[in-house]
């Protein structure tokens, strides 16, 4: 295994790789305070990855009536935010992007005074903001389609995207849903929940075995979405609306704020606050 690597972007935004970890991160504040922020950001980052692969085996089990024995931060991250869903399959795996970045988020601002910072996993976002500071964030799916705003007194300290095309395999086939919730892991969770959802059945929508795709995959022989036609309106609205009733189910339950659903051109936007404001097209 090579060992984590650190590289200031010509835009002074630090960048942090170590095999598939790869993180784009951004402080603002006092200078001295940004360059201590990202130094442990860095030293946190060291063994993230080599903790993760210990615990492999567990984290790519189905969580049931037991929660899983796991030792590492990142690890405890991921189970937390998958076990409110554990009566439907879902493995900590489905936050592990989103655990990632609010670890070495939390490592950065400990003990910093800085206005505002973030962590960006692939699209899976851990962000801090101080009082009176605020940051926004793009939705992307074919070009720049939706902002959101995020304020510091708005619970929302984590975005995650999941959608049949992403880095991760999905049982359904939303274009994009980019969810809202209190942290990044817990987003990472919902958002794979939610593109799950947003599904049909019609004969231009393929799929296969998780497994013969990648034979290490934690959904093992379930299918998943690997291909899309253009579908008929209604059979995308039917789509949209079975996953925008899984992101207000999420919602009434405390388990994320918002929600934005895409699937071949068509939107849906579920809940209040910054995301609602989202200029989706």
């Amino acid at each position: 295994m090579n060992r984590p690597q650190a590289a200031h972007l010509s835009d002074g935004r630090l960048h942090l790789q170590h095999g598939p970890i790869d993180l784009v991160i951004e402080a603002f504040g006092v200078a001295l305070e940004v360059e201590t922020a990202y130094a442990q950001a860095f030293a946190r980052f060291d063994d993230v990855l080599a903790t993760l692969v210990g615990e492999l085996p567990v984290l790519r089990r189905p969580v049931g009536a037991a929660h899983p024995l796991l030792q590492g931060p990142v690890a405890w991250r991921m189970a937390r935010a998958v076990w409110p869903h554990r009566a439907i399959y879902i493995t900590p795996m489905a936050a592990v992007a989103g655990a990632v970045a609010d670890e070495i988020l939390a490592a950065m601002i400990a003990g910093r005074a800085l206005d505002k910072a973030y962590v960006n996993n692939g699209g899976d976002i851990a962000f801090h903001l101080a009082p009176g500071h605020e940051l926004r964030a793009g939705i992307f799916v074919d070009a720049l389609d939706g902002v959101a705003h995020l304020h510091h007194a708005s619970p929302v300290r984590g975005i995650a995207t999941s959608g049949w095309g992403g880095r991760s395999f999905s049982r359904g086939i939303a274009d994009a849903v980019t969810v809202l919730a209190r942290d990044a892991a817990a987003a990472d969770a919902a958002a794979t929940i939610v593109a799950n959802a947003v599904d049909a059945d019609h004969p231009l929508i393929v799929r296969q075995a998780a497994n013969s795709l990648d034979p290490d995959s934690d959904l093992g022989a379930l299918p998943v979405t690997v291909a899309v036609g253009t579908l008929p309106a209604a059979v995308v609205d039917t789509a949209l609306e079975r996953g925008a009733a899984e992101a207000r189910r999420l919602q009434r339950a405390g388990l994320i704020e918002a929600a934005a659903l895409s699937l071949q051109g068509r939107w849906r936007v579920e809940g209040t606050g910054a995301l609602a404001q989202a200029e989706a097209g």
